[in-house]
């Protein structure tokens, strides 16, 4: 593993990624029980309220939290710049964006105005205390690398989704809901999926593969100039769809070339790592690489399919790309933070990040994993196996929590011995 270029010293408390990486697999849990005891064919309309509560239960309560601790942890370390009372803003983004999801999805599931309403105040506010900090710490960045431009190019569009987003949940109050929000809604999600999950996952992947794979590193057009192409793309989607929408097909095609030519090369990374050993994160980049070039293109001509065939493309992309990175890296992340911050404090006798999580569990929870992936696809053609694969996919979620949790009890349990060196000798008055 590399460490070059990592400023340790500026990371944050291990409770302030990890309040959001523990949450997580709750909400992947929850999702999969809404699927279990949803109706097949309602979930295979986009714009069915049930279809949107899990969607939201996803995106929202797995996507974003994992991605929110991730920028609190990585921006500090690769940037070397403090997050502004870190511990404090966590602590209560946390607590309403817990509250605002659980809110969100109750009111889409029962349509109370009461409970839109709560959604909208814990999202907002929540969403805003953490963006907002982020960007102050962007800001004072001297060291503008790529992967913090990424990160800094996904925050402007998670602010702008975010936005989206409550003015869609204030229309459900008002019950005004028009073919305008109806196209508000297209962005806000094509917006999350490319703009603020695409493009920080590309500007992590820039970091994480050399440091975590020894993977050989991406070359410099690559790291200067896809994001803003991708970003270029994204806009001119959004102007295309809103006024010469018989053409967005071209701004489609632009940004699928780019996400295309990303799968790509990390697939060729990958092959070309110094150190070739296969593990259940490899896999997941791998599953993540198919995923991105299948789904992307065919986002491309999803107006010539049914509904149904959009949501499987919904699958693909959001299941098989994002899902698969974010659950690849927490199993890097989660054993990285405990072997750092204990040896941070002195303990050297610990395990090693390899042996923290069980390889066998792991295993296991990337097979049923996929299994759901395919089986709710599959389930759109043959609905009565719907509930089988969502018990598959809520096993997965259980086990990855298990295995979140795992490096996390030995922390603790390493922290009520004695380290084996006194870190107070080298610390500065």
């Amino acid at each position: 593993m590399e460490l070059n270029g990592l400023s340790l010293d500026q990371a944050p408390p291990i409770s302030a990624p990890l309040r959001f990486f523990l949450t997580a697999p709750l909400f992947g849990i929850v999702a999969g029980f809404l699927i279990l005891f949803g109706d097949a064919t309602t979930l295979s309309s986009r714009f069915s309220y049930e279809a949107i509560a899990i969607t939201h239960a996803i995106t929202i309560g797995f996507i974003a939290f994992v991605m929110l601790g991730a920028l609190t942890q990585m921006l500090p370390v690769l940037a070397g710049v403090k997050i502004p009372k870190v511990a404090f803003i966590v602590k209560y983004a946390h607590i309403l964006l817990v509250l605002g999801t659980i809110s969100m999805i109750v009111g889409f599931l029962s349509s109370e105005s009461l409970f839109y309403m709560i959604a909208a105040a814990g999202l907002g506010i929540g969403f805003l205390m953490m963006l907002i900090t982020i960007a102050l710490a962007i800001k004072s960045v001297t060291n503008f690398n790529p992967t913090v431009r990424g990160m800094a190019v996904s925050v402007v569009f998670a602010f702008s989704i975010v936005l989206m987003g409550l003015h869609l949940l204030g229309s459900h109050v008002s019950g005004n809901i028009s073919e305008y929000q109806l196209i508000i809604a297209n962005v806000h999600s094509v917006w999350a999926v490319f703009g603020f999950g695409g493009v920080l996952i590309i500007g992590v992947a820039f970091q994480v593969l050399p440091m975590f794979y020894v993977a050989p590193r991406f070359k410099n057009f690559c790291k200067r100039r896809v994001t803003l192409l991708i970003s270029i793309g994204l806009l001119l989607w959004f102007v295309l769809n809103l006024f010469y929408e018989e053409y967005s097909v071209v701004a489609k095609i632009w940004i699928a070339l780019f996400f295309w030519a990303f799968a790509t090369t990390v697939w060729k990374k990958l092959n070309a790592r110094r150190r070739p050993i296969s593990d259940v994160t490899v896999w997941y980049w791998r599953v993540a690489s198919l995923s991105l070039t299948v789904g992307s293109f065919l986002w491309v001509f999803d107006e010539y399919f049914s509904s149904e065939h959009i949501v499987i493309t919904s699958i693909i992309i959001g299941g098989g790309f994002l899902l698969s990175i974010i659950v690849g890296m927490l199993y890097k992340i989660v054993p990285f933070l405990v072997w750092f911050h204990l040896n941070a404090m002195g303990y050297m006798t610990i395990p090693t990040m390899n042996e923290m999580i069980d390889k066998k569990w792991a295993k296991v929870q990337f097979f049923l994993f996929i299994i759901s992936l395919v089986g709710f696809i599959v389930s759109f053609f043959i609905p009565s196996l719907l509930a089988i694969f969502a018990l598959t996919f809520i096993a997965s979620m259980i086990i990855l929590e298990y295995n979140i949790i795992a490096p996390i009890m030995v922390y603790v349990k390493t922290k009520k011995t004695k380290p084996d060196f006194d870190m107070n000798a080298f610390a500065t008055t």
